[in-house]
């Protein structure tokens, strides 16, 4: 996260990214080029055979994953209260997630995603979910810009869209959101957390939201951000050990909880840093 002036913020990814002028809505356009999977089935983890044979006993060869790209409109810099307006390395890690995943445990679900932002990863998992329903804050156009960004992408997209108002520091949502949740499976959040408010907001209203029937299981992915104290006489990162802490005091104990491994294939290009970690809770 890199400071621009006194009160803004600009993702590192971003750098060599951005092509054209900013448009009229203020927004610029970045090409986030990815490799689709080659063989989505067999790196998903199911069985499938190593080669194939045609009527004249040739051998069918595999077409190789292909490069293609991801169109998102986002601002260049915000305040850190609306790092929403940008993209950030979880996003982009969990877009590799569902990528990779995506035919496995994605097909057929309706996912929902929390703190949606530009809408990047909730445009990857619409690759293969049945339905998507991506949420965030109604503040600053964020919901129009996550719906021009689906719009921008609608050749990628083969899921129903929704896009829907949910913040996490309110105690009442829309009827339109809690019926949604009683069709949720899976939840997708990335980045979603910068502050210790924000942090224990997030947490309860994940527990709020997994109490709904049917069964959910979270991918959340999000940068350790690490930060140099004199107490500690040591780098931290509070925001994360916050939230760490915090979910292990909040959340039912029949919950489980669990990091995912991030050995599967990058496909976007950006860092993956060693900071960045993936975790998978499901009720």
């Amino acid at each position: 996260m890199t400071a621009v002036g006194e009160h803004q913020v600009t993702s590192e990814i971003f750098s060599g990214m951005t092509v054209g002028p900013p448009g009229s809505e203020g927004y610029v356009t970045t090409k986030f080029y990815f490799r689709r999977p080659a063989d989505p089935i067999a790196e998903a983890g199911q069985k499938q055979e190593a080669v194939e044979y045609d009527s004249d006993g040739d051998l069918i060869l595999k077409r190789k994953g292909s490069e293609d790209v991801v169109h998102i409109k986002h601002s260049a810099s915000t305040s850190l209260r609306m790092v929403g307006l940008q993209v950030w390395r979880g996003a982009l890690l969990l877009a590799d997630w569902a990528l990779h995943y995506g035919p496995s445990l994605l097909r057929g679900a309706t996912v929902l995603e929390l703190g949606t932002g530009t809408g990047l990863t909730s445009i990857v998992a619409a690759m293969h979910a049945k339905e998507v329903v991506s949420t965030d804050v109604d503040l600053a156009g964020l919901l129009d810009l996550i719906k021009a960004n689906i719009d921008l992408n609608r050749r990628l997209v083969k899921a129903k869209s929704t896009v829907l108002g949910l913040d996490f520091f309110s105690k009442e949502w829309s009827k339109e959101v809690m019926n949604k949740l009683t069709e949720v499976s899976v939840i997708l959040a990335a980045d979603v957390i910068y502050d210790v408010d924000l942090t224990e907001a997030f947490v309860e209203s994940l527990v709020k939201i997994m109490n709904v029937k049917p069964k959910k299981t979270l991918y959340f992915a999000l940068e350790k951000r690490y930060v140099f104290t004199t107490d500690d006489l040591d780098s931290v990162a509070p925001v994360y050990e916050h939230f760490v802490s915090y979910l292990e005091h909040v959340r039912p104990k029949s919950w489980t909880v669990e990091h995912v491994s991030l050995d599967f294939p990058q496909y976007f290009q950006y860092d993956r840093v060693k900071e960045l970690v993936l975790w998978k809770i499901t009720s």
